[in-house]
């Protein structure tokens, strides 16, 4: 049985004064307001936990700067669920070096999912000897402490200690937005798919208390923000074995029933942990989003039993049918992998088959790549690399067409959308189905709605007009 630990108001209250002593140093030589350069790779959890370490870091005295020449701290939040993303990180950390040696006093620190395996912790110690902090994702809540070591010490500190994982409720957050806000209701996961390292390097699955959330998402509709997306590893199982007894539909409700104007948004979920009483539960929700991120990752039962994935094609086909019956305009996306070791073309084209079915708004599409210390990354793989890279660009090629017929249906249609960004001199507008619209507009409306009106599309892309501004 997992052993999840809590961590306990006097810790927390314990790593303030560590920070307060941070802050102490940075102010005994002469910075009164040291700057943080932080960049995060990888998922939307990743961005979350970030907000938190920034939380952390403005407590300690820190501002913010978008330029690595400027910064008294750099810190990479990084990912390992793909090779090109720890390559991504490597490169990052490397270019670090020249930095460090003109600003001898600036702190390099490396964190997240990636650090947490081993043998990326011992590259990290032994080819990169200039960073400063490498910290797991047990010990987030201990980045005051384990700062104020690096710096006092002046030697590298690494802490990576594998656990079940860890909950720490009331770490300062930092909030990136002014209008979305991402909200983690659980960590971690156990359904251990057998290319996927998440569980290794998050641990277990822990639920936060329901109070709790239902608070930090009644404070952040308070503070205007149109958007909450609740997140998790597996959001859909959330309050598993919990006493408190509050599961994701019953959790859903009662976010629903917070009065004011906002959505609510998910991911990531699994088709496993999905229900028709999930889908029943949006259907009565009027603020929960209808659109639904389901990764069904192969529409072979073959391979969905080698991935260890839980359900069957059919299965899933049946979950999106009840969905459709119960939400008529619910829109799905989904997660799919290529070149699974094993895969056939046999195997490849039920993919596309399940893929033309369902009709899916954007696929995250993937090469499947080797994680180390997973049961796939030591299965046989007779396929070769580039037969793999034909089957991808052969399926993008029929989620294109699917998404560009998808696209052409909604021309002439209006729908309130959020009007997120600006971009290349257009606004984005992001509909209900996730579908971002270009609009001509005044970038003040950003984080406001409007009523959208679609005028044309081209293939991925939509373009409309703006009929009307909600103030």
């Amino acid at each position: 049985m997992a052993t999840i630990q809590h961590i306990s108001t006097e810790e927390l209250v314990r790593q303030r004064a560590f920070g307060k002593q941070v802050a102490a140093y940075y102010e005994t030589r002469g910075i009164t307001r040291p700057l943080a350069f932080v960049r995060t790779f990888g998922c939307q959890q990743n961005v979350s936990d970030s907000e938190h370490i920034k939380g952390m870091l403005e407590e300690m005295g820190f501002g913010f700067t978008e330029e690595a020449s400027e910064a008294d701290l750099i810190l990479f939040n990084t990912c390992a669920v793909r090779e090109h993303a720890e390559d991504r990180v490597f490169g990052n950390v490397g270019a670090m070096k020249t930095y460090k040696r003109r600003r001898p006093h600036l702190l390099i620190a490396v964190c997240g999912c990636m650090v947490q395996q081993p043998h990326i912790a011992k590259r990290l110690r032994e080819h990169y000897p200039f960073v400063g902090l490498v910290f797991g994702t047990h010990v987030v809540h201990r980045l005051p402490e384990l700062m104020l070591n690096a710096l006092s010490s002046r030697k590298s500190v690494h802490e990576t200690p594998d656990c079940d994982g860890v909950l720490a409720e009331g770490i300062p957050t930092h909030r990136d937005g002014t209008f979305k806000a991402w909200l983690p209701i659980m960590y971690g996961c156990n359904n251990f798919c057998t290319y996927c390292i998440v569980p290794y390097v998050r641990g277990r699955e822990r639920s936060r208390d329901p109070e709790v959330i239902l608070q930090e998402a009644r404070d952040l509709v308070a503070r205007g923000y149109k958007e909450i997306t609740l997140l998790g590893q597996n959001v859909n199982s959330y309050g598993k074995g919990e006493a408190h007894g509050v599961d994701f539909p019953e959790l859903l409700r009662r976010i629903n029933a917070i009065e004011g104007d906002f959505l609510i948004r998910f991911m990531t979920s699994h088709p496993k942990d999905a229900s028709p009483r999930l889908f029943d539960t949006i259907a009565a929700c009027e603020k929960v989003s209808r659109h639904f991120h389901l990764p069904f990752q192969s529409g072979s039962n073959r391979i969905l039993k080698e991935m260890n994935r839980g359900y069957t094609r059919e299965q899933y086909l049946d979950l999106i049918a009840y969905a459709r019956r119960v939400i008529p305009d619910i829109a799905f996306t989904s997660d799919v992998i290529v070149g699974f070791p094993g895969e056939t073309r046999e195997d490849f084209e039920q993919t596309i088959s399940l893929i033309r079915e369902v009709e899916f708004v954007s696929l995250f599409t993937f090469i499947y790549s080797p994680r180390k210390g997973t049961p796939a990354a030591v299965m046989s793989d007779p396929i070769s690399a580039e037969e793999k890279r034909a089957w991808f660009a052969e399926m993008n090629r029929v989620q294109e067409e699917i998404a560009a017929d998808r696209l052409a249906r909604m021309v002439g249609t209006t729908r309130r959308a959020l009007l997120e960004s600006a971009e290349d001199g257009f606004l984005e507008a992001r509909l209900p189905e996730n579908v971002v619209v270009r609009v001509e507009g005044d970038p003040a409306w950003i984080g406001k709605h409007a009523q959208v009106t679609v005028t044309s599309a081209k293939s991925w892309i939509a373009e409309g007009r703006i009929d009307s501004i909600e103030e």
